[in-house]
C-alpha cells in the first residue's frame, strides 16, 4: 500500500490544470479579463439553459482526477481497492458540483485558501451513501484538495480583480502550485518502505535539530526553538583584491540561509560562534519539514543529511559512505533504514548534504576530508553541498577543484544586534528595557561594541548583562571568567541543586580539571576526546587537588553534569559544549605551565589563533612581553599581526615592546590589496587608525584600501576617521563608504558620512527603517534592497523621483514587478534571486531589467 496524504502532491499541475478548466464556461470571442467580482455559479453551467459544461463532464473530470491519482503512484500500489475507486470518484464528481450552487464571489474564494474551499466545496455532500472505507476517504480528501488548489489558482489568472483584491494569496497559491510541480520532479515514484522511513526519519530531524541552545537562560543554558531563535546572517564573497572595492556581481550578497539556492556546492566560512552550525541545523529542519511555502524551492523534497566532522571522524577508520551516514553520526532510526535508500535519494539528486567544521578535524585528516568529499560529489552530482569551516583552518579556494564556491559568513551587523537582543530578553521573560540598556551599553562602549559580533557572544553579553543586573565586562577576558562563574559555581548554588549522589567539586577544582581536559584536546588537534582519555586525564590530576578519595568516574559526571561546558556527542566520547570556552581554559592552563614557546611555535595554525591572544590576557607583564617579542620576531606577516592584536589583551607592556609590535604593524600599512585591509584591521582594530594615513597622503587606489581597513575596524573611532574621507572624489572611495552603511549605527552613519556622498552609489537597506533613513536625505539614487520586502515599504517609503536603479537581492522568489510602474525615473532593475518570467514581463517598457541569480551572470532582458 501507498501512503495516501502523498497523493496530492504525485499529480503535476500540468496534468491538473488542464482538467481544471474543463468544469468552467469557456469566455466567447472578445471576452477579456474581468475587473469587478464575479458570482463562481455563474462561472458554470450545470444547471442553466448554456449547456458547454454538463454534469457528465464533471464526472469525466472527476474520473480522470482519481485515474491520474491512482497511476500516480508505484507500480504494483494501489490505495484503495479497485471496487472503491468508482464510488471515490462517484463523490468526487458530487462535490465538484457544488461549484454550480455556492454563491460565493472569485475573490472571496480566493481568499478563503485551498483547505477551506474544498471544505465549503464539501458542505451539503453526504458522503456516506458512497460507502467510503477510510483509505477511499482519505483519497477523496487528498484529490478534493488538489483540485481546490488548482481551481482558485485558475481564478486569479482569469481574473485582474482577484490578483488585485488578494495579491499575497494569489502569490502563495502560484507558489503552491509551483512547489508540487518541483516536488513531482524531485520525488519519483517511492515504495512505501522508503516513504516511510523518510517521513521517520524528518521527525528525527525536526525532533533533533528543531532547537538551539541558548546561553545564560536561567543561569545556565536552555532550548530556545529555532524557528523563533534563528537569525538570518548575510554571506559574502570574499573581495578578490579588485582596486575599486566593487563586490563580484556574479555572487553578491545574500541571505545565508539562500547561499544553496544559486549553487549547489558551497563551501562556508565563518568564526567560532558565528552561526555556521546554526545555519546548518535550520537548512536541515527546512528541508525535512516537508512545507513548500517558505519560498526556497531548491529546498523542496530533499533529504538532509548533517555530518558534523568531529562525530565522523575517528582516529584510523575510514570516512564514511551514504548507506553508514546515519550511524556514523548516532542517528537512532538507522538500524530502520532501508537497504540503498541513502543511495537512492542521492541518485535521484535529492541530498542536502551538510558537512559541518571541517576545522573541527586534525590538519593530517584534512586532506582525506577532501578527498572523500571529491569522490561523494563525483559518484552523486546534481545534490546541494555546505561544508563550513573556521576562516583559515584551510587555504583559499580549498574545494574550487571540487566545484565549491567559497562564501563567508558576515559578522552581526547593529540591525542584527538589535534584533538578537530583544529576541533573547522576550525568551527570558526579561523586562524589555533591560535588553534596551544593554544595547545603548554596546553602541557606546568600544570594547562591547567589538565583542557583540556573532550570537554566542551577544548570548553571553545578554546572559551576564541580566546576571550581573547592568554591569558587564570591559573585556574578552573578564567577560569568559564571569560566564565561567556563572556557569559552575553560581548555577547550582541559586538553584538549590543539591544532589547527594553527586560529588560536589568547589569552583576552583571544576576549572582546573576542565583547562586540563581543554589544553590536551588542543595539544593533540583533536576537539573531542575517548571518555577513557578523559578518566585518565581526570584520575591523574585528582590527588594534587585533594580529590583522592574521590573516584574518576564520580567526578566525571560532575563535571559532565553540572558545569554546562561538557557533552557526550556520541557514546564513549566527550568534548566542550563550544570551542570558545576549550580555547579560554587551554590558554589558562598554557600560561600557568609556562608553554609560552609552544603558543608561539603554533602562531602560524588558525585553531591556536584564540588559544594565543586569551594566554597573553592570562599572562604576566613579563609573560606577556616574552610573547609578543616573539611573535613580532616570528618574520611571517601572521605573527606580526598577532601581536598587534594581542596588544589589546595585555593590562601592561614595555614601552620597547610595544614600539616594535607596532613597527611591526605599521610595515602592513597601507595595506598591498582589500584582502589585506581585513587582516591588518582585524590584528590592530582602533590601534590601526593611529597608523592610517589621511585622504590627502595618498592616491586614489591607495585610498579606497585605506577606508576599507577603517569599514572593518568597525568602531565608533573608526567612523570619526572615515569622515575625513568622505569628500574624497575616488569613485573606490565613495563606493566603499555607501557600502558600509549597516557596520555603523544606521543613524549617525547616514548623517555623518551618507549624506556627503554623490547619491549614484548603490546602498543597502534590509528594514523599514533603512527607507525612512534614505527618505531622511533626500531620497537615493540606487537602492540595493536585500533579503524580504513589502512592496508597499519600497513604494511608499523610496523616493519616486530620485530613484534611478533598483537591485532586488530578496530572500524569497520575486513573482511580480508591475509595483515598478510607481517609480518614473527608474531606468534598470537588477534582479539577483529566482525570478518567475511573467514578473518579468510587468517591468514598465521604459526599464531595462537584468537577471543575475546568484551563480550565474547578469543577462539584459529588456
Amino acid at each position: 500500500m501507498v501512503d495516501v496524504t502523498a497523493l496530492g502532491a504525485r499529480v503535476a499541475s500540468s496534468a491538473v490544470a488542464p482538467l481544471v478548466r474543463r468544469l468552467f464556461v469557456r469566455d466567447g470571442p472578445g471576452a477579456g479579463l474581468v475587473d469587478r467580482p464575479v458570482r463562481i455559479s455563474a462561472l458554470v453551467s450545470f444547471r442553466s439553459e448554456k449547456r458547454s459544461v454538463t454534469p457528465r463532464d464533471v464526472d469525466k473530470v472527476a474520473g480522470e482526477l482519481v485515474r491520474r491519482a491512482l497511476t500516480a503512484v508505484g507500480p504494483g500500489e494501489r490505495p484503495v481497492d479497485a471496487a472503491e475507486a468508482p464510488a471515490v470518484k462517484a463523490a468526487l464528481a458530487r462535490t465538484l458540483a457544488r461549484l454550480g450552487e455556492i454563491t460565493i464571489e472569485d475573490y472571496e474564494a480566493v481568499g478563503l485558501g485551498p483547505e477551506r474551499f474544498a471544505r465549503e466545496l464539501r458542505a451539503n455532500v453526504p458522503l456516506s451513501p458512497y460507502g467510503l472505507g477510510e483509505d477511499g476517504l482519505l483519497l477523496y480528501e487528498r484529490v478534493l484538495h488538489t483540485a481546490s488548489l488548482h481551481i482558485l489558482n485558475f481564478l486569479t489568472q482569469r481574473s485582474t480583480y482577484v490578483a488585485r483584491q488578494q495579491t499575497v494569496q494569489t502569490q502563495q497559491l502560484a507558489k503552491l502550485v509551483q512547489a508540487v510541480d518541483v516536488l513531482l520532479e524531485r520525488l519519483p515514484s517511492q515504495s512505501a518502505e522508503d516513504a516511510g522511513f523518510e517521513e521517520r526519519y524528518a521527525d528525527h530531524i525536526a525532533g533533533r535539530y528543531g532547537t538551539l541552545t541558548i546561553y545564560g537562560l536561567d543561569a545556565g543554558t536552555r532550548e530556545w526553538p529555532l524557528d523563533t531563535a534563528y537569525l538570518s546572517l548575510e554571506a559574502t564573497r570574499a573581495r578578490s583584491g579588485r582596486e575599486d572595492g566593487r563586490r563580484d556581481t556574479e555572487y553578491p550578497t545574500v541571505a545565508a540561509e539562500q547561499v544553496l539556492a544559486g549553487q549547489d556546492q558551497v563551501f562556508l566560512r565563518g568564526v567560532a560562534g558565528s552561526g555556521k552550525t546554526t545555519l546548518v541545523q535550520w537548512l536541515a529542519v527546512t528541508a525535512a519539514s516537508r512545507a513548500y511555502d517558505h519560498g526556497l524551492t531548491h529546498l523542496i523534497g530533499r533529504v538532509p543529511f548533517v555530518l558534523p566532522m568531529r562525530r565522523i571522524v575517528r582516529p584510523g577508520a575510514e570516512l564514511p559512505f551514504p548507506g553508514d551516514f546515519l550511524r556514523a553520526v548516532g542517528c537512532p532510526v538507522a538500524g530502520e533504514q532501508p537497504p540503498g535508500w541513502a543511495e537512492r535519494v542521492l541518485r535521484a539528486r535529492r541530498g542536502v548534504l551538510l558537512v559541518d567544521g571541517i576545522d573541527e578535524i586534525a590538519g593530517d585528516r584534512r586532506a582525506a576530508a577532501r578527498r572523500w568529499l571529491r569522490e561523494l560529489v563525483r559518484a552523486f552530482p546534481g545534490n546541494l553541498w555546505l561544508v563550513t569551516s573556521r576562516p583559515s583552518a584551510v587555504p583559499e579556494d580549498w574545494l574550487a577543484a571540487e566545484g565549491f564556491g567559497e562564501r563567508v559568513l558576515a559578522r552581526m551587523s547593529q540591525d542584527d544586534v538589535t534584533t538578537f537582543v530583544r529576541r533573547w530578553h522576550r525568551a527570558a521573560d526579561a523586562e524589555p528595557a533591560t535588553g534596551e540598556s544593554l544595547l545603548r551599553s554596546v553602541r557606546t562602549t568600544a570594547e562591547l561594541n567589538r565583542l557583540a559580533t556573532n550570537p554566542l557572544m551577544c548570548g553571553m553579553l545578554c546572559a551576564l548583562h541580566r546576571d550581573r543586573r547592568g554591569f558587564l565586562p570591559q573585556d574578552r577576558r573578564s567577560l569568559y571568567e564571569a560566564a565561567l562563574t556563572m556557569l559552575l559555581e553560581r548555577r547550582d548554588r541559586e538553584r538549590e541543586l543539591h544532589d547527594s549522589d553527586e560529588a560536589r567539586l568547589p569552583y576552583a577544582v571544576q576549572v582546573q580539571l576542565l583547562q586540563k581536559l581543554a589544553w590536551w584536546l588542543i595539544r593533540n588537534g583533536r576537539q573531542e576526546m575517548d571518555r577513557a582519555d578523559a578518566l585518565r586525564i581526570i584520575g591523574r590530576a585528582l590527588p594534587a587537588l585533594n580529590l583522592a578519595d574521590t573516584g574518576d568516574e564520580e567526578v566525571y559526571r560532575a563535571l559532565l553534569l553540572r558545569s554546562g561546558l561538557l557533552r557526550e556527542p556520541a557514546e564513549g566520547r566527550v568534548d566542550f559544549l563550544h570551542r570558545t570556552f576549550q580555547d579560554y581554559l587551554g590558554a589558562r592552563l598554557a600560561v600557568q605551565e609556562m608553554d609560552f614557546d609552544l603558543l608561539v611555535n603554533h602562531a602560524e595554525l588558525d585553531d591556536w589563533e584564540d588559544v594565543i591572544l586569551l594566554a597573553l590576557a592570562h599572562a604576566r607583564p613579563r609573560e606577556a612581553e616574552y610573547i609578543l617579542r616573539r611573535l613580532a620576531d616570528s618574520g611571517p606577516a601572521r605573527g606580526t599581526l598577532l601581536a598587534a592584536a594581542g596588544l589589546r589583551y595585555v593590562a601592561e607592556v614595555e614601552p620597547g615592546v610595544r614600539e616594535r609590535v607596532e613597527d611591526g604593524l605599521r610595515a602592513h600599512i597601507p595595506p598591498v590589496d582589500f584582502e589585506a585591509a581585513r587582516e591588518v584591521a582585524r590584528a590592530g582594530g582602533d590601534l590601526v587608525l593611529g597608523l592610517l594615513p589621511g585622504p590627502e597622503e595618498v592616491d586614489p587606489r591607495t585610498a579606497a584600501r585605506v577606508v576599507h581597513t577603517a569599514v572593518s575596524v568597525g568602531s565608533d573611532a573608526a567612523l570619526q576617521f572615515l569622515r575625513r574621507f568622505r569628500d574624497h572624489p575616488g569613485s573606490g572611495v565613495q563606493q566603499t563608504l555607501a557600502a558600509a552603511w549597516h557596520g555603523f549605527d544606521r543613524d549617525q552613519y547616514a548623517h555623518e558620512i551618507l549624506a556627503h556622498l554623490p547619491r549614484q552609489w548603490a546602498v543597502g537597506v534590509s528594514t523599514a527603517d533603512d527607507l525612512r533613513t534614505l527618505r531622511s536625505l533626500g531620497g537615493w539614487e540606487h537602492v540595493h534592497v536585500r533579503g524580504a520586502y513589502r512592496v508597499d515599504d519600497l513604494t511608499e517609503l523610496i523616493v519616486a523621483e530620485r530613484l534611478v536603479h533598483l537591485t532586488l537581492d530578496a530572500a524569497h522568489p520575486v513573482e511580480g514587478l508591475a509595483w515598478l510602474s510607481a517609480f518614473p525615473g527608474l531606468r534598470t532593475v537588477t534582479v539577483l534571486t529566482e525570478t518567475d518570467a511573467a514578473a518579468v514581463r510587468q517591468v514598465p517598457d521604459a526599464v531595462k531589467v537584468q537577471i543575475a541569480s546568484p551563480g550565474s551572470s547578469s543577462q539584459p532582458q529588456g
